[in-house]
């Protein structure tokens, strides 16, 4: 009995001593697969909110000045204003990540809040491109307009979220080699439809639509608390003031999860805009400072740099009154309303002063 006791024994140590190896080893595989998961999703992650960083400010004319090279002769009146324009075009490219509105991988693919922003930066510069084709670079309405601003423009109108045949970033890039084409047809003096006019009417058509995207982007934001009254007196032009009747009628609200999406819309718009500004106060200094308007661009620029500042919150908290919790987009609205009434001031001095 003790013998076939003890081989039996003997026989199921074995048995025994496997099945825990074998446990041993899929826990191990477990904790392998999740720790793997866990890891890939936080790189994900840290990664996805690095491409949502917004690009730094960058110096206007320094980018002018290295496109010739440093000579500071060559940089005709025009030629900043062109180079800034080029140069906003050229960050949706040179970011991290890249552009990322027609994105169909991860992390791009779930990201919102910076393709929000590329959309206003695009919105900016179709605007100024624009506003070069049909005013700056024409004497008057019977002038011939430059081919190459011409093609530009077309290009950049192409819709921002195609992503093959052709994809939106091949056609941006074509509109970015057309505007260095005029660029440097500008500085060369030799093609006569390369010109740049910096009148007090050309300026003042293009801040009329300015103030029309400021005023739109200020109604958005503010209507994001739904309150009537605050709407009205952010949006409200310094000209105009608004009537008791119309007051109830703003009943908008921006819904919850949009939010976010007009709030880095609107910043994006204001990034490229301050830097149109800032080339704009170089090319437009003489027209300035003959009609005292000056000391309103800068006031733009001031507002704008203060709408465009480093957002350390990583939501966009949307609070109401004295609570808790601040109000991202009314802080916003507040200086996109400032900046609107500035450039209302600078137009009117433009046209009267």
């Amino acid at each position: 009995m003790t013998t076939t006791t003890d081989s039996s024994t003997e026989l199921t140590k074995p048995e025994s001593t496997t099945d825990t190896s074998a446990a041993r080893t899929k826990r191990r595989w477990k904790r392998i697969v999740i720790g793997s998961v866990g890891t890939l999703v936080l790189a994900i992650g840290a990664l996805g909110a690095y491409w949502s960083l917004q690009p730094d400010h960058f110096d206007v004319k320094a980018v002018a000045l290295e496109r010739v090279g440093g000579d500071e002769t060559k940089l005709v009146r025009g030629a900043v204003y062109v180079a800034t324009i080029g140069e906003v075009a050229r960050t949706l490219f040179d970011k991290p990540g890249g552009y990322l509105y027609n994105d169909l991988f991860i992390p791009g693919v779930y990201l919102d809040n910076m393709p929000s922003w590329e959309y206003g930066v695009i919105k900016e510069i179709r605007d100024s491109l624009h506003a070069l084709r049909n005013d700056f670079s024409r004497s008057q309405t019977q002038s011939i307009e430059n081919i190459d601003l011409r093609k530009a423009d077309e290009f950049l109108n192409y819709n921002v979220d195609s992503w093959v045949l052709p994809s939106t970033e091949s056609e941006y890039m074509d509109a970015v080699k057309a505007l260095d084409r005029y660029f440097y047809a500008l500085v060369g003096g030799a093609t006569p439809s390369a010109r740049f006019f910096a009148r007090a009417d050309n300026l003042a058509a293009y801040l009329a639509v300015v103030e029309k995207r400021l005023g739109s982007y200020a109604q958005r934001l503010s209507a994001s608390v739904g309150d009537s009254e605050l709407t009205a007196a952010l949006v409200k032009e310094a000209d105009q003031p608004v009537p008791p009747t119309a007051v109830g009628e703003i009943r908008v609200r921006t819904p919850r999860f949009e939010i976010d999406d007009v709030f880095y819309e609107a910043r994006g718009y204001a990034w490229g805009l301050l830097h149109s500004f800032k080339a704009l106060a170089i090319e437009f200094e003489s027209v300035l400072d003959d009609k005292n308007a000056a000391v309103s661009l800068r006031q733009v620029i001031r507002d704008l740099e203060e709408a465009t500042k480093r957002m350390w919150s990583p939501m966009v908290l949307n609070g109401h009154g004295f609570g808790y919790v601040v109000n991202h987009s009314l802080v916003l609205a507040s200086y996109i309303s400032r900046a609107n009434a500035a450039v209302l001031d600078l137009r009117i001095l433009l046209q009267q002063g």
